[in-house]
């Protein structure tokens, strides 16, 4: 176990391989894995990490409206290493995007990006989210940039600085 899940599992008496134990039962993604994390949350309500994992494998079951809480317990709790806070931000954006919460989801995701001002992952998710409150124009425009950004694409490269541009000036015409 390393340094992060040590302090983390310290945080609420959650031994290591308490913690290591659920997110191995959550990759599994399985009724009986979401289950004994419901139960492992509900011994460690305090415990950030714990309701991550509970949170995703909630969402891996397609169960994304009983995931919801789990996500908001992971994010006010203190102890979520950076890379768990990201994906929980991304994973409760998502979720309430799915569930047809667009506005939720458009401030989670916002307040993602303002942890992770340059992740494409947050941002992309937030373009969906933009499609869906019929804030197209905007969507477009950071998927362009996060493409322009991103791509390994050769021709896609080759032509970055135009599409960054046009990003900012989609109706522009001669």
């Amino acid at each position: 176990m390393d340094d992060q899940a040590q302090d983390i599992s310290s945080r609420d008496a959650l031994p290591q391989d308490v913690l290591i134990q659920a997110m191995r039962l959550r990759e599994q993604g399985t009724e009986q894995a979401r289950i004994h994390l419901v139960t492992l949350s509900e011994q460690h309500p305090q415990h950030a990490g714990v309701a991550y994992q509970t949170a995703w494998s909630h969402d891996s079951l397609g169960l994304e409206a009983e995931a919801v809480p789990f996500y908001r317990r992971a994010l006010d709790l203190q102890g979520l290493p950076p890379e768990d806070r990201h994906g929980a931000f991304l994973g409760l954006g998502s979720t309430y995007r799915v569930l047809g919460r667009y506005e939720e989801s458009l401030t989670t995701l916002r307040l993602g990006l303002a942890e992770f001002p340059d992740d494409a992952a947050l941002r992309t998710f937030l373009a969906m989210a933009l499609h869906n409150t019929g804030k197209s124009r905007e969507a477009v425009r950071i998927l362009l940039l996060v493409t322009a950004a991103t791509s390994a694409d050769p021709r896609v490269q080759q032509y970055r600085r135009a599409i960054s541009y046009y990003a900012d000036h989609l109706d522009e015409t001669q």
